[in-house]
């Protein structure tokens, strides 16, 4: 099998980049502008333009996707400090009007105003995350300020120190904004980007590293006991048409394994989404990106309670992406018309930081979730996923949600039946919810009341214009050699 290198997830091959590159936008970006896929500079990059739409997906849809397009000399920016990014999304008291936000190398999200880049004990000293786990009675089940006369101190130094690092973190991108990174190693780490009630944003050539949550929280009552995280890397919350391409998002240098044990001997887990998609966001194409080495990965919809916010929304292009060790949510959708087109999905049940666990070996990992009231739309994606016991029900699993279509996607270079996959899934949860509301002499749930379906009620080509790669070398090719950051010029001002 085929895979990227953790070690330096940036770099590029250089042989064959330009004619894999063409053969990726022809196949899945069909209707580029000019300028997006048709130029290269002298080494052989696809230059691209600051003016560029969304050129095919759902973030097509409608007026589209151009971000900042047309903006004023005086609302183009570059920046390269947090300091400078965040003074560039206020745009000279115009955040709303259209900008271009260029960043220059890597921008460190715990960076304060003097330059020092902030930690744990920064943020709420004497904060330790062991004294905090002691304080919880019964191996974590019940938290009590009198287990240890520094209990309440750890209680109120965790609130301090999250609520801080909040204020620190946190780059909420407005409407209007294009956000492109200069060179092959523009990014941020440790910074939690958001979009929040924003309109038609753009982010492009960007490599970015997952917050770590030194603040995270025990939940005795989220299941058997969760940590839960408070930063996403990257997040929109009732948003509409943003565009995400060539993007690297990942936990980079710190992976999960590598954290404190908690009661369970398990490790803590210090980082949330790595893009999640929330409270009606709509109108969204991912494409030529990479999510690798993340557990929840991606979350689209926070409640299955939430029709009156998501219902009819979430509209989502998932196109020509790589998905690499990525134990859960690859995405996980709720509500949604999501279309899930020529990605490369890559796991093995031995990765040493981030093994997928399939739920046939008795594990909770899965790549495609399909959630209440979901309607995804699968096309010709690739799943290569290897290691002891690695089967074909990692592929899709299904969360209450009971419709689901697939065409052409392969398992370890071979068809594979996906709608089979999601209609047993659907099955093994269905069954177990309906003998026990008859047991207990209560209704059915409603989602378990119904059929499983491979009719989800839509077509992406009734809506928007796409171009197919249909075999599983050429989707592999693609994804390898055109996803991410660094594979794409910016050239300013074009």
């Amino acid at each position: 099998m085929t895979s990227t290198s953790r070690s330096n997830p940036t770099a590029r091959r250089s042989a064959g980049i330009a004619a894999a590159a063409c053969i990726a936008l022809a196949a899945c970006l069909a209707s580029a502008p000019a300028g997006s896929a048709g130029s290269t500079d002298l080494h052989g990059a696809p230059t691209v333009s600051v003016n560029d739409s969304a050129p095919t997906g759902w973030a097509s849809v409608g007026p589209g996707t151009n971000g900042g397009a047309g903006a004023a000399p005086e609302n183009i920016h570059v920046v390269s400090t947090l300091a400078e990014l965040k003074a560039a999304t206020l745009n000279n008291g115009d955040p709303k009007a259209p900008k271009i936000i260029y960043i220059r190398g890597t921008i460190n999200g715990n960076e304060s105003a003097d330059g020092k880049i902030l930690g744990e004990q920064d943020y709420a000293p004497g904060y330790d995350i062991q004294k905090y786990m002691s304080c919880f009675q019964d191996n974590g089940k019940i938290w009590s300020d009198q287990t240890f006369p520094y209990c309440k101190q750890m209680r109120q130094l965790r609130q301090q120190g999250s609520n801080a690092m909040k204020r620190q973190i946190e780059v909420n991108l407005p409407s209007n904004t294009t956000l492109l990174g200069l060179d092959e190693d523009s990014g941020l780490v440790g910074a939690n980007i958001i979009m929040n009630v924003a309109s038609n944003v753009v982010i492009r050539n960007l490599s970015i590293e997952s917050p770590v949550d030194w603040f995270t929280s025990w939940s005795p009552d989220d299941g058997d006991g969760a940590w839960n995280a408070r930063f996403d890397c990257l997040s929109a919350v009732t948003s509409d048409h943003i565009w995400i391409d060539h993007v690297l998002l990942t936990d980079g240098r710190f992976p999960d394994s590598e954290a404190p044990k908690d009661f369970k001997n398990e490790p803590v887990i210090r980082h949330d989404g790595l893009l999640d998609l929330k409270d009606g966001t709509d109108f969204v194409t991912v494409s030529n990106s990479q999510l690798r080495d993340h557990d929840k990965t991606s979350l689209l919809g926070s409640g299955d309670e939430h029709v009156d916010k998501d219902g009819g929304k979430l509209r989502v292009s998932f196109i020509s992406n790589l998905f690499e060790n990525t134990q859960q949510r690859g995405p996980r959708v709720r509500f949604g018309q999501v279309h899930v087109l020529n990605n490369y999905f890559v796991a093995s049940t031995e990765d040493p930081d981030y093994p997928m666990i399939s739920a046939a070996q008795g594990g909770t990992s899965y790549f495609l979730g399909a959630g209440y009231e979901s309607r995804i739309f699968s096309e010709y994606n690739a799943f290569d996923y290897t290691g002891a016991g690695a089967d074909q029900s990692i592929t899709v699993t299904s969360y209450n949600g009971n419709m689901f279509s697939d065409t052409g996607s392969w398992f370890n270079g071979e068809p594979v039946d996906l709608e089979a996959v999601a209609q047993a899934s659907f099955e093994d949860r269905k069954a177990p919810a309906v003998a026990a509301a008859v047991d207990s002499g209560t209704a059915v749930p409603e989602w378990a009341q119904r059929d499983f379906t491979s009719d989800v009620g839509w077509e992406p080509s009734d809506t928007y214009t796409y171009r197919t790669l249909t075999s599983p070398a050429a989707v592999r090719n693609a994804v390898l050699n055109f996803s991410g950051p660094g594979v794409i010029k910016v050239i300013p001002g074009k």
